[in-house]
């Protein structure tokens, strides 16, 4: 098994494959993140053929009905594109990709709001995805993919990141082998995780994995794995987080004396009103599962769900 692998756009690497010749090297994406992941960079305009440089393009037509067209020549790139993609999708298959950053507003790349113009010219009405954003989202329905822009925005980050690892965790499930027993281990270990994304989630994926012996084994992974997504696709809230943090406090009723209890209790409500970041409650918590050694919460993913350097828990 690999270790995470990601795709990413090959301009935020800093690769001079943009139509103008340049790059959108992000320093993020590349010297922190980079640290932890393999990445594997494509440029679909480039890499399908394009020259460097050429003219800009833009996704031009209606709605739910548009092309890949060059600004000034109008020239349609859009069946050159969906050819290159669907082998290069196609592979993208085996590599275990545990998500994808893209760039943002690119008419290949960008899945956020892209802008479509009018097919005989005029300002832009609509919005769309970018062609080959939009055979990777078909492909993968249930990979993380975000746009480098986007990313700057703290609860963004985190939330693509945390199921980054989620993903990297399934996939090392997936080709360990699977069982009844496995399942079970890997939902175990992210019961809390769950709750702080979606407690109908939670409370739903429980029942499942209770029955997990009357299905076949692939059948309940599947099942398993959208819910998994779909559950860590919505974000954590404060209000979430300490309904969670409270419950771990449960755990430490007959270790922590008054003091220890009001002042846990403390930093949790200051989190939630947003004074102190997650980090410092969490911080807590860890201290006091290593110190009464806690095995079942040495086990939760949700107390260090990814890197601490990545401080990705840090912001109030």
């Amino acid at each position: 098994m690999t270790g995470i692998r990601l795709g990413v756009s090959s301009c935020l690497l800093g690769h001079e494959v943009r139509y103008d010749g340049g790059h959108k090297y992000d320093s993020w994406v590349v010297d922190t993140l980079g640290k932890y992941c393999d990445y594997i960079h494509l440029c679909p305009e480039h890499d399908c053929g394009m020259p460097i440089p050429r003219e800009a393009l833009n996704l031009k037509g209606s709605k739910d009905d548009y092309r890949m067209l060059t600004n000034k020549t109008a020239k349609d790139y859009t069946e050159q594109m969906l050819s290159w993609s669907a082998p290069v999708i196609e592979s993208l298959k085996k590599e275990h990709l545990c998500g994808y950053i893209l760039k943002s507003k690119s008419p290949s790349c960008g899945f956020q709001r892209v802008k479509v113009y009018p097919l005989h010219g005029g300002a832009a009405g609509k919005t769309g995805v970018g062609i080959f954003a939009r055979e990777l989202l078909n492909a993968f329905p249930y990979l993380p993919v975000e746009e480098e822009g986007r990313l700057h925005d703290p609860v963004l980050r985190e939330n693509f990141i945390e199921r980054v690892f989620v993903t990297h965790s399934w996939n090392i499930l997936v080709q360990e082998g699977l069982s009844p027993g496995s399942l079970v281990r890997f939902h175990t270990r992210h019961k809390y995780l769950l709750m702080a994304h979606s407690p109908q989630h939670y409370r739903e994926m429980g029942k499942l994995v209770a029955e997990v012996k009357s299905y076949p084994i692939d059948e309940f992974a599947d099942i398993y794995f959208a819910k998994l997504m779909s559950a860590c696709a919505l974000h954590a809230t404060p209000i979430k987080h300490q309904n969670v943090l409270l419950h771990l406090l449960g755990y430490f009723k007959n270790d922590l004396d008054s003091f220890e209890k009001q002042e846990l209790i403390l930093l949790i409500s200051q989190y939630k009103d947003g004074i102190i970041p997650l980090i410092v409650p969490v911080t807590l918590l860890n201290h006091y599962v290593r110190k009464y050694n806690k095995e079942y919460l040495v086990e939760q993913v949700y107390l260090q769900p990814h890197p601490i350097e990545l401080k990705l828990r840090n912001h109030a």
